[in-house]
């Protein structure tokens, strides 16, 4: 009965000899790991410890011979080959006539185990908080040597958040002192509130925009491009201040707003590309043409891909309108996402921008005009008519032969006329090789006709 009750009072009962020898083991039912420690009767109990805790098994014994070491609670690991190293806190209790000792244990490998979760805790949020700094450090260091003018401005209350020496230096204010205070206070205007709600407006419009404003300490015009994003749920405008370049403010306000409204609703499609052809911006009639369900499906792709003759087409469009700096109604067929074809006209202009260059494409649908357009390059009545002269006085086979050069002249006429007499992009409509081509023309004395000069 005494075995049970110390048995279940604790995780591990040792009864060992004033020599440390164990006597006898008694192990809580619940702790099955501890079991088969039973094995270690008869041995020395210094056997099963640990090199650290040799000196405090030492140290207990001895003073419980002294009588000095009771109730005292000591810690020591113990090793074994199935249960490896583990920990047990023991209290030494001098039992029997003979000079018995109970060391009565608590197992702590729970506790260790929460130790080094604990530890392992804390080694992540080490981690997190090095990483944290050095992305901050990296944001700042990025913030100041930029000089373009940032604020960061919460939407939710219009304050700044956040903002660099350059916008400091344009709003007339040290960095520390604009953080806190409201964006639209900066500006002079009476109307404050409608200031917030015109970026906002900006913002959240597919096409970028800005708002000139006059900022209340310098008196000085300035110009504000919002960008909005979400951080930690909250959303937040990055605002880019920038000194306003034009004096008429007011007429460049109002030509960029005309120019705006008629991209994103003239009936002509409008689609602007880089000087490679991939597609940067397409307005709606670009994609009602194209069949395109949203402007993200054309974004990054080449106008190429919509064109029936694809690459032969854009190279000829892209080299006359980067040498001549425009082109004008350029007749080709525009092929939609689904499938389907339709005859355009296309003109387009090069903006020679240093900074941007770009290539905007005006397309218009011409499958009605063309429906009434006679044909451009037909076989002339005399080219038939000495085809029909051949027929009884001559074989099937020279009657193909003729009626195949004329067909031949006929098409070499028409990529003539297409390129604009480009005769490099003609090859390549043709499938042809520039020498082959060279030698068509002089065959059938089209080498001179049109423009005098060839574009490589």
């Amino acid at each position: 009965m005494l075995g049970d009750i110390i048995a279940s009072a604790s995780d591990l009962a040792i009864v060992v000899s004033e020599e440390g020898a164990v006597l006898s083991i008694l192990a809580n039912a619940a702790q099955r790991g501890l079991q088969r420690l039973v094995s270690w009767e008869g041995t020395d109990l210094r056997d099963h410890l640990t090199a650290e805790s040799l000196p405090k098994f030492e140290a207990q014994m001895a003073a419980i011979a002294r009588g000095d070491g009771k109730g005292v609670a000591v810690e020591i690991n113990h090793t074994d080959p199935a249960l490896s190293e583990f920990p047990v806190r023991y209290t030494f209790h001098r039992i029997g006539p003979d000079g018995a000792i109970l060391m009565l244990g608590r197992d702590l490998r729970p506790v260790a185990e929460m130790q080094q979760q604990l530890i392992k805790a804390q080694m992540a949020l080490e981690r997190d908080y090095e990483a944290q700094r050095e992305f901050d450090t990296r944001y700042r260091v990025l913030m100041e040597r930029t000089q373009d003018a940032m604020v960061f401005v919460s939407l939710a209350t219009g304050r700044i958040t956040d903002a660099n020496s350059a916008a400091g230096q344009l709003l007339g204010a040290p960095r520390g002192d604009l953080i806190g205070n409201a964006f639209p206070a900066e500006f002079d205007t009476r109307k404050r509130g409608e200031v917030m709600e015109s970026l906002a407006n900006l913002a959240l419009d597919e096409a970028p925009g800005s708002v000139d404003l006059t900022s209340r300490r310098q008196r000085q015009a300035l110009r504000v491009t919002p960008t909005m994003f979400r951080a930690a749920g909250e959303r937040v405008m990055l605002c880019r201040i920038e000194r306003a370049e034009t004096v008429g403010e007011t007429v460049t306000d109002e030509l960029q707003q005309n120019l705006a409204a008629l991209y994103r609703t003239g009936v002509d499609a409008i689609a602007f590309t880089d000087r490679d052809g991939v597609i940067r911006s397409a307005n709606t009639a670009f994609l009602n043409l194209a069949d395109a369900a949203h402007a993200s499906t054309v974004k990054g792709r080449s106008l190429a891909d919509f064109l029936v003759r694809g690459s032969v087409d854009l190279k000829v469009m892209l080299e006359n309108t980067t040498r001549a700096g425009q082109l004008r109604m350029y007749a080709t067929r525009l092929r939609s996402a689904v499938g389907s074809e339709v005859a355009v006209e296309v003109s387009a202009t090069w903006l020679d921008d240093a900074a941007f260059p770009a290539i905007v494409f005006v397309l218009r649908d011409a499958s009605r005009a063309e429906a009434m357009r006679t044909p451009g390059a037909t076989m002339s009545d005399d080219a038939v008519r000495s085809v029909m002269e051949l027929v009884g006085s001559a074989t099937l086979k020279d009657i193909v032969a003729e009626t195949t050069d004329v067909v031949e002249k006929m098409c070499i006429e028409t990529a003539v006329e297409l390129t604009r007499n480009n005769r490099v992009a003609a090859a390549e409509m043709l499938g042809l090789s520039r020498q082959s081509l060279y030698v068509k023309l002089r065959k059938y004395g089209l080498l001179h006709r049109g423009a005098t000069t060839d574009e490589d």
